[in-house]
């Protein structure tokens, strides 16, 4: 074939490249090839309207014409099994080989695993695939017993949708808290609070020890001895990388993850890299590793910037949402911040959490009052100080306090 953009991973990053390079004028071949049988797909809402409407959830990013109409060729159901960064060529399992002027990894991650728990069968699910949410909605029966492992935000957001559907949920999490890793924890105890009053049971502070199954029953021992019963069990414990063809390239990684620039290029010329796999070191030394809808999305564009020799616009403060039990959640900026001061009434919805560190915004949190995020991103940019009685008054529209900070 002639020479052209190949993409490899059909998801957020690599379909949206492909179609930022059409919009930026390349004119060239582009072929994206994806593992999975489907067109591309958004993944966010797996856990959500996946579940609850399934005949309603809107899962594509691109319709078949669409791609057509922007000459993108589209081998689905493939793997890439090896790359040859000195001869420019992709080899599919399917023996076709592919050349490439450019070349883009959007490989995503998997969902860590657990042996013991995929030891219980057709009972136990990680949540990545449609495939996943149709097994786990199959078996999501009312008045059956769900059990979460993993009390991160696909947990949680598992634990809403599952208890809508009337299911009795118990989540496990060795953490001492909910969504420890990426919430402050005045927001974290928020929305355990808010499933506990919908009769989630919460067993933090504690592992697995044993997983058995009983026909299509499952049982787990904890660590600290309690036994729980479930007819279905979901685990997410983080995600992996297989950096099995970066490695093979000679792409430099590091803890599996594909080491980039601030222009998404790897350590290879002409082959770039997006999405969930990445590591970004930017000119600065500053290291980001976010797995979020919005970064697959800016990546993808940095990466095309990089492709055509375009300028790159400066990376926004970094945001990412969740839906639960009725609340839109926000985030935006650093969740580790020192400080938290909470912008209207304690579990009272709407209402916003900032996180200050000396004195300095930079970080929040937006409950049911997303109008209010993108002044929040403003202030968090510039890392701005405003009276602490004034930020917290809910009288005083953020849009005034971002326009005179």
């Amino acid at each position: 074939m002639t020479a052209g953009v190949v993409i490899i991973g059909a998801g957020q990053a690599g379909a949206n490249a492909a179609m930022a390079l059409r919009r930026q004028g390349h004119a060239g071949p582009i072929v994206l090839v994806g593992d999975e049988a489907h067109a591309p797909y958004e993944r966010p809402p797996l856990s959500k309207e996946a579940l609850l409407q399934p005949d309603q959830a809107k899962l594509a990013l691109y319709t078949p014409e669409q791609f057509a109409e922007q000459r993108i060729a589209l081998k689905l159901g493939v793997r890439a099994t090896a790359i040859d960064s000195q001869a420019s060529t992709v080899t599919l399992a399917n023996g076709e080989v592919l050349v490439y002027d450019k070349l883009l990894l959007a490989i995503g991650a998997q969902p860590r695993r657990l042996p013991m728990l995929d030891a219980l069968g057709d009972r136990a699910h990680a949540l990545r695939t449609v495939e996943d949410a149709q097994r786990i909605k199959a078996q999501a029966q009312v008045g059956k017993r769900a059990i979460l492992v993993g009390a991160g935000v696909i947990g949680l957001e598992l634990a809403s949708s599952l208890t809508d559907l009337g299911l009795q949920v118990d989540v496990v999490d060795p953490a001492r808290r909910a969504m420890l890793r990426n919430a402050p924890e005045l927001i974290g105890r928020f929305l355990q609070d808010t499933h506990e009053a919908r009769d989630v049971r919460f067993h933090f502070g504690t592992g697995v020890r044993a997983a058995e199954r009983s026909g299509d029953q499952v049982s787990l021992t904890l660590e600290n001895g309690t036994q729980l019963q479930g007819d279905l069990l979901v685990y997410g414990i983080g995600v992996s990388v297989d950096d099995t063809l970066a490695k093979a390239a000679g792409l430099r990684t590091e803890q599996g993850a594909i080491v980039v620039d601030e222009h998404c290029r790897t350590s290879q010329p002409h082959i770039y890299a997006a999405g969930d796999a990445v590591l970004q070191i930017d000119a600065d030394g500053q290291r980001r590793r976010i797995e979020s809808w919005e970064n697959a999305n800016l990546q993808a564009t940095a990466a095309v910037c990089g492709m055509l020799g375009q300028s790159l616009l400066a990376y926004p403060v970094p945001w990412f949402w969740t839906d639960q039990c009725g609340y839109n959640v926000q985030f935006a900026g650093d969740m580790a911040a020192p400080q938290w001061l909470l912008r209207g009434e304690p579990g009272r919805a709407p209402f916003v959490a900032f996180g200050l560190d000396d004195g300095a915004i930079v970080g929040a949190v937006t409950v049911n009052a997303g109008k209010d995020m993108r002044p929040a991103k403003e202030l968090i940019a510039r890392r701005a100080r405003v009276d602490q009685a004034t930020l917290c008054d809910p009288g005083i529209a953020l849009r005034q306090l971002a326009k005179a900070s």
